[in-house]
């Protein structure tokens, strides 16, 4: 996949991700395709390791399902730091 796509792809699995998480997120669209792009990254790490599968095909459900997987975690992890600097 290219860099681009990348990028395409991790910005649309943190928007995914941010409207499966319950509760109000910070940051905005940078921040959404930051963490985006590290959730996919993630995802994709974890899903070579567990499960023998990459991020290779942009249109495939497994990438999709693993980008989106990824970010959910990076998001998690974000908002447990933020909201403990916050507190």
């Amino acid at each position: 996949m290219s860099f681009i796509g990348f990028l395409i792809l991790g910005l649309i699995a943190g928007a995914i991700a941010k409207a499966i998480l319950p509760g109000r997120q910070g940051g905005g669209w940078f921040l959404t395709l930051l963490l985006g792009v590290i959730g996919a990254f993630l995802g994709g790490w974890l899903g070579s390791i567990i499960f023998g599968v990459n991020l290779g095909d942009f249109f495939s459900i497994s990438t999709w399902l693993l980008a989106i997987a990824g970010s959910i975690i990076v998001l998690l992890v974000y908002g447990a730091l933020a909201g403990r600097r916050r507190a």
